[in-house]
């Protein structure tokens, strides 16, 4: 096997496959691992928190780091308060775009008919929150209690192939699919590098694309502005709890970015 496909597997084997996105690498943990190997810090995987940071470090025998922050309490195991997505169903619409947002199929339901969220599947990733048109989705804290190392490492592992098999499925449907997507577009050759070395991993053959899908900038703009709408929305829960100054410079400062990649968009 590859030297640097082999360390890229290490680290990603690391990650909490969330899938979130949060580390700036929007499709995945994986790309954030391909990237880790070529240089980039290797704290900015938040729902991992410092365990995560620190388990990277001395894998790479690199300079420990201070793990990005969270917005969230952590826990005790030093990982930021794993969160579930819920969905207010009575107020649910069944548009779909809360579907084709989750990374791990987490989400079941028909056009025009509830949605449901198996929360025992979801990451807490945020990524179906955005594109809800009626905001029916909450974020809670998951009451269970901390997995062991063993448990968590099984449910990463079902996270990966959940994934992996979403990828696929993706890739066949942008040959048809018109209009804007809801992620950023999803580098399937890297995953299906990895799917060739690593045979108990879904398969994922890459196919030719259609020329109606949407550039990348236009998916970037998209992505960024999801982002930025999920911050805020964050910041602004936190805020209706309780007061807290640094935060709410935060929102401020959120707000007009968003107001000013609003603009640039136009």
């Amino acid at each position: 096997m590859n030297l640097q496909i082999s360390l890229i597997q290490q680290i990603d084997v690391l990650l909490p496959q969330t899938q979130c996105g949060l580390c700036g690498h929007r499709d995945g943990c994986l790309p954030y691992a391909k990237s880790i190997a070529e240089g980039e810090a290797a704290n900015k995987c938040i729902p991992g928190g410092q365990p995560v940071a620190d388990a990277l470090a001395h894998l790479l025998n690199r300079e420990k780091l201070i793990a990005e922050q969270s917005v969230w309490p952590i826990q005790a195991d030093g990982r930021p308060q794993r969160m579930k997505a819920i969905i207010r169903e009575d107020e649910c619409i069944g548009c779909t775009k809360c579907i084709s947002a989750c990374p791990v199929d987490a989400i079941i339901g028909s056009g025009k008919l509830m949605h449901t969220i198996l929360t025992d599947l979801c990451t807490g990733c945020e990524l179906c929150i955005p594109p809800c048109p009626v905001d029916c989705i909450d974020l809670i804290e998951d009451i269970r209690s901390i997995p062991t190392e063993n448990i968590r490492i099984a449910e990463e592992n079902d996270l990966r192939n959940r994934y992996y098999a979403h990828i696929q499925r993706e890739e066949k449907r942008q040959i048809n699919r018109k209009g804007p997507v809801v992620r950023a577009a999803i580098d399937s050759e890297l995953f299906s590098q990895m799917t060739q070395e690593n045979k108990a991993l879904p398969s994922i053959e890459m196919l030719q694309k259609s020329e109606t899908i949407s550039s990348p900038i236009d998916a970037k703009t998209t992505i960024e502005l999801a982002k930025l709408r999920t911050q805020i929305k964050k910041l602004e829960k936190q805020l209706s709890v309780r007061t807290d100054d640094k935060k709410q410079q935060q929102l401020h400062d959120l707000q007009l970015q968003l107001s000013v990649l609003q603009d640039e968009s136009l």
